[in-house]
């Protein structure tokens, strides 16, 4: 008989974005590591930054948990695989609680998860408790147990919101309003975890600065799984040797789109555009998204890799380019600043930092090689003639992103999720 694997779990949600979310996951996962707990933390939805944050606060890795990306089955061996080996599961909802389609709500009335919701207290006083009874019992299937006020002025503030919750709701105390426990953020959203140099210190201050009864751990949750388990994976990509950009300008990689290429029989080699690294012997080039624009200067720079660009073009490999990997890809690309400098030039086109967001949501692709999911989240334009390969669709309505393509260049301002259809993954891969 196959064990069900169980586990402490909680799911971290808000009445909005802005809540202090991360702030909150990232100090439960760093106070339950310090006290020697194995803890696993996942993300609710697409998101590339608040998994970094989490990620050093864990010490592991940082999954998605996306219902539309990756389905209910990949979400449920995610977090059963998480449950044999963890003290503790995380997981991090997005936007409010109970908004989007699949929201965190969903996952969490799916997957039988107790909910932690997190307030932003700052200026609020007994409104805070109807805000509270108002997310618990909003939604039967979905039990918020407990709440935890966050950006407080003083004890006597946290006393006072404490009193107006209602009953049945447990306090699980507040975390106050201290520039030292903030998480720098920019245009996409929070800052990347390798550019914030005192991060280890204000992750060390937010687990401190929560109460002692934060260690109390949640109820235990059973993760069961299809007896059968997911279906075996066909090493499409055996031996395939596949190049991909990891630095500051190209950092927006699921750790779940990683493994899939390792299961399918790739050899994953990174490089840095940014640090002059040369192309390496590579089969495949995959360029993922970033911040390019931050670092003209350097991709300029890197003549030599361009020059191999170009070549691994001309002889027909595969290069997958993903937003800040296309702009990168372009004629041209200019700065919120409005400064302009040579890209790489593979596609002809040009990109321009805008100084507001232009596109976000979820994506479906019908790509020749099968349908993939995954969404885009920019501030930028591209500017050029090219007539797309395909174009996706919004599930919640409204226009999807282009995708390009020449010759064996895919390039698109979406982020694929690959174990939404492993196969079509592969292909791009592919020569």
């Amino acid at each position: 008989m196959r064990l069900i694997p169980a586990c402490p779990a909680l799911l971290i949600a808000a009445p909005a974005s802005g809540q202090g979310k991360t702030s909150v996951t990232a100090a439960l996962a760093r106070k339950h590591r310090n006290a020697g707990r194995r803890v696993r933390v996942f993300k609710t939805g697409p998101d590339f930054l608040d998994p970094m944050i989490l990620a050093r606060a864990s010490g592991q890795p940082v999954y998605q948990l996306d219902l539309y990306m990756g389905g209910e089955a990949h979400c449920r061996q995610l977090l059963h695989n998480a449950a044999r080996e963890a003290d503790l599961i995380l997981i991090e909802g997005v936007m409010g609680l109970f908004d989007g389609a699949p929201s965190s709500a969903d996952l969490a009335a799916l997957f039988h998860l107790p909910v932690l919701a997190v307030i932003d207290g700052s200026a609020m006083a007994q409104t805070f408790g109807a805000l509270a009874h108002g997310l618990s019992t909003w939604r039967p299937d979905v039990r918020v147990t407990g709440i935890l006020a966050n950006r407080v002025g003083s004890p006597a503030h946290a006393g006072m919101l404490r009193d107006a919750l209602p009953p049945g709701l447990v306090w699980h105390g507040a975390l106050p309003r201290d520039p030292a426990h903030a998480l720098p953020e920019r245009h996409l959203g929070l800052v990347q975890g390798d550019e914030i140099t005192d991060l280890e210190a204000r992750l060390d201050a937010l687990a401190a600065a929560l109460p002692d009864q934060a260690l109390h751990l949640p109820e235990p949750v059973a993760f069961p799984v299809d007896a059968d388990g997911p279906p075996p994976l066909s090493p499409l990509l055996h031996g395939q040797r596949i190049a991909i950009a990891r630095d500051a300008a190209f950092s927006f990689l699921y750790p779940a789109n990683l493994d899939l290429l390792a299961a399918l029989g790739a050899k994953l080699t990174f490089f840095s555009p940014l640090a002059g690294d040369a192309l390496p012997d590579c089969d495949a080039l995959w360029l993922p998204g970033g911040y390019p624009e931050l670092h003209l200067q350097a991709l300029t720079a890197n003549t030599a890799l361009t020059a191999a660009l170009r070549k691994h073009h001309t002889a027909g490999k595969p290069i997958l380019a993903e937003c800040g990997g296309m702009l990168f890809l372009a004629e041209t690309l200019t700065d919120a600043q409005g400064r302009t400098a040579p890209m790489a030039g593979l596609l002809p086109a040009r990109a321009v930092m805008q100084p507001r967001l232009t596109a976000l949501g979820l994506q479906e692709i019908p790509l020749p090689e099968g349908v993939l999911r995954g969404h885009t989240f920019h501030h930028s334009r591209l500017e050029t003639d090219l007539s797309p390969l395909v174009r996706a669709s919004h599930p919640n309505g409204g226009a999807g992103e282009a995708v390009y393509r020449l010759a064996r260049l895919t390039a698109s301002y979406v982020h694929f999720y690959f174990p939404s259809h492993p196969e079509a993954a592969a292909k791009l891969f592919l020569s």
